[in-house]
């Protein structure tokens, strides 16, 4: 049934590269912190880097439990289910960073998103992540679900946003720049997109 894989390529990289939803979790180390889970979308904002690092944009939102957990202790791991033709759940267990605007290597790793406009989201970070174990599973009681499109409200609510009110947007919510653990989350104030 499972299947642990040596790389992401080939016919297991088709199938992440294909599809329009994925999901991240990642826990802090103490055991009564909050273990973090959340769904990611938006085409074109996920892509593999290489063999064993993929990367994602991490868009504005209403916490920043991931990036403040990877700066504690790194580890993440991402899951694909296939909602539509034959039944696979793929999981990445890795290591994972955030890379802030003001990184050097930031505007190279930005280059590698080509196919969305990241000036209407909120850009954060690029999350890059580092493959340790990649495995499959049969996900045969994964539901189908159909895609029928991304919703253009994230776009539509962040678009008018510039560096500044971003900021200021960011400093007013109670779990963006400390997690709801109190680990230390986004830097604030945010800096200025180098791009």
């Amino acid at each position: 049934m499972g299947k642990t894989y040596e790389r992401i390529d080939g016919r297991l990289r088709a199938f992440i590269e294909a599809q329009p939803l994925f999901f991240t979790a990642t826990a802090p180390l103490s055991g009564d912190g909050t273990v973090n889970l959340s769904p990611k979308g938006l085409k074109g904002s996920f892509v593999v880097l290489d063999e064993l690092t993929v990367a994602y944009l991490d868009f504005a939102g209403s916490t920043a439990e991931t990036i403040a957990h990877l700066r504690e202790n790194g580890r993440i791991t991402l899951m694909w289910c296939a909602f539509q033709g034959p039944p696979n759940i793929v999981r990445v267990h890795g290591r994972g960073e955030p890379v802030f605007r003001d990184d050097p290597r930031f505007p190279d790793l930005l280059a590698r998103f080509p196919d969305i406009d990241h000036t209407a989201h909120g850009l954060r970070a690029v999350i890059v992540v580092h493959a340790d174990v990649v495995r499959d599973s049969c996900g045969y009681a994964v539901p189908f679900m159909a895609y029928e499109e991304d919703r253009d409200l994230h776009g539509r609510r962040f678009a008018r946003e510039d560096d500044a009110s971003l900021s200021a947007y960011f400093t007013q919510k109670e779990h963006i720049a400390t997690s709801l653990d109190g680990l230390p989350g986004l830097p604030l104030p945010l800096p200025p997109s180098s791009v």
